[in-house]
């Protein structure tokens, strides 16, 4: 496979219909055996959309899997097609950074249920011809792990160097060792729980009741109606947004200022600098993401509970495992706070595993793991440079 593979291969279409094209692979699955679901049922021929940097080593020993969060895709670094702006781990997945393409083979791929090429709720039902909706069989993390799995096992890669990810891309990462220890050395879950709280739930919720709320959204079949619930996509994207910030981090970017003016209205524009941007950030949002995508995957997380599948006891999913880990929070983090990731501590240490912890201070909450944070990026570079030369990985840093 080539360095430049996912930035220059054939476009995909973004949806099944060829709405738009979008940079990038994507390789159909389970076309023989369908890939059994969480929910009771099956999906047949399962596109994946995906993107890759760096090379290939000869022994396929070098490759890390990126796994991504709920507003996230598969377009990690280099332009986004839809935006313009740079990939979402920018600050990380780079020649010379944390994640070394130039060292590393890494790939991304959009989820089981995404909006970004794979295959969701905007693509097409094969068995009616047309886009499946809220027919969509509902998913878990577990699901879009098992749909990775397919296409780590096309590429032909017997085990995975490390799987990384944050938020619910770490739910992912504590999914694929759970599922799949003998195909991962190492993993990395950053800000993220091994459960969703009743909190999350809630917020969550409001999300959704939003969009649902929203007349454009026709009971779910706004694309038949050619209609697009934007308004209500937006409050929710407002909604959680807040979620990933701090107050300090509010504080600091926008305190009480005023947005365009010198007093207040005494009405309901955006006076505050803050309203102005949340606004911006639901409007934008609803320009790449599908309304239906965000109720299932939001409904995953909701369903993610590890511990609920081995009794409650959640040091028997990762019981005599072989992966080494690396689990990191944030100070500022109320949405996946330290004590969530001390559980999963205590978990892996329960059950023998080898495990690193590093509460990262910072006060940019939630977000700060997609931020310019020198700790965090020195931790996650130490670990996997550790790794490396204890895998014996050509080019590892000493």
């Amino acid at each position: 496979m080539s360095k430049d593979q996912g930035q220059t291969n054939h476009a995909i279409d973004a949806y099944a219909d060829g709405a738009w094209t979008l940079p990038g692979e994507r390789v159909r699955l389970a076309t023989e055996t369908p890939l059994p679901l969480d929910c009771g049922t099956t999906l047949k021929d399962v596109d994946i959309a995906y993107q890759s940097w760096g090379e290939l080593n000869a022994e396929k020993s070098n490759v890390i899997l990126v796994c991504h969060a709920l507003t996230g895709d598969h377009f990690v670094a280099g332009k986004h097609p839809i935006t313009g702006k740079p990939g979402w781990w920018e600050a990380v997945v780079g020649p010379g950074k944390v994640i070394d393409t130039d060292r590393y083979f890494v790939i991304c791929s959009n989820i089981l249920g995404g909006c970004m090429g794979s295959t969701g709720l905007q693509s097409v039902n094969p068995e009616t011809g047309e886009h499946w909706g809220r027919d969509f069989p509902v998913i878990t993390i577990g699901d879009m792990v098992r749909a990775q799995k397919l296409l780590i096992d096309h590429l032909g890669i017997e085990k995975l160097f490390a799987v990384v990810g944050g938020s619910m891309g770490g739910m992912q990462v504590l999914e694929w060792a759970c599922q799949f220890p003998d195909h991962v050395f190492a993993a990395v879950p950053i800000a993220t729980a091994a459960r969703h709280s009743a909190q999350n739930i809630a917020f969550h919720e409001v999300g959704r009741q939003a969009i649902m709320a929203d007349p454009d959204w026709c009971k779910g079949n706004y694309l038949a109606e050619d209609k697009k619930p934007h308004r209500g996509l937006a409050v929710a994207r407002m909604a959680a947004h807040i979620t990933y910030l701090s107050e300090a981090a509010l504080t600091r970017k926008f305190g009480r200022n005023l947005q365009d003016r010198d007093q207040v209205t005494y009405g309901f524009d955006a006076d505050f600098q803050v309203e102005s941007y949340l606004r911006y950030q639901g409007s934008s949002f609803v320009d790449r993401f599908d309304a239906n995508s965000y109720l299932f995957i939001t409904r995953a997380m909701d369903y993610f509970d590890l511990a609920e599948r081995f009794d409650g006891q959640l040091s028997k999913a990762f019981k005599d495992t072989p992966v080494r880990f690396l689990v990191m929070s944030f100070t500022s983090d109320w949405l996946y706070p330290t004590h969530e990731s001390r559980e999963i501590v205590h978990a892996l240490n329960a059950g023998a595993a080898n495990v690193s912890f590093v509460e990262i201070k910072s006060d940019k909450g939630h977000d700060a793991f997609l931020l310019d944070e020198p700790d965090f990026h020195q931790v996650f570079e130490g670990f996997l440079n550790g790794c490396a030369e204890h895998r014996g990985l050509k080019g590892a840093k000493s």
